[in-house]
């Protein structure tokens, strides 16, 4: 929405520029619509690198949470597995506890 604003302002200074009775209104309302559109460049960098940190703490949390889910598994897995239930799978030899 800033993004938004700050290119109507620019658009808005452009316009009056146009509609300026001197050369150095034309002049002093470019230079406006110049640093309006500076500002919008910079907002919107700045929020590219906000979403971007943002999807990259969440992307290491689902990555430490598959980890530990997997871990988990694993783990109930081998037990399982040493208590000969049938249908469980041992992690370390990859075999299936056959069905009585």
């Amino acid at each position: 929405m800033r993004i938004r604003s700050f290119t109507l302002a620019a658009v808005s200074v452009l316009a009056l520029g146009a509609a300026a009775c001197t050369q150095a209104e034309k002049n002093e309302a470019e230079a406006n619509a110049r640093v309006a559109g500076d500002k919008a460049s910079n907002v919107a960098a700045q929020a590219g690198e906000t979403l971007e940190a943002g999807a990259m703490k969440t992307a290491q949390a689902v990555e430490e949470g598959a980890g530990n889910v997997a871990r988990d598994l694993e783990a109930k897995q081998a037990e399982a597995a040493a208590e000969g239930r049938a249908g469980a799978v041992n992690p370390a030899t990859d075999q299936r506890v056959p069905a009585n």
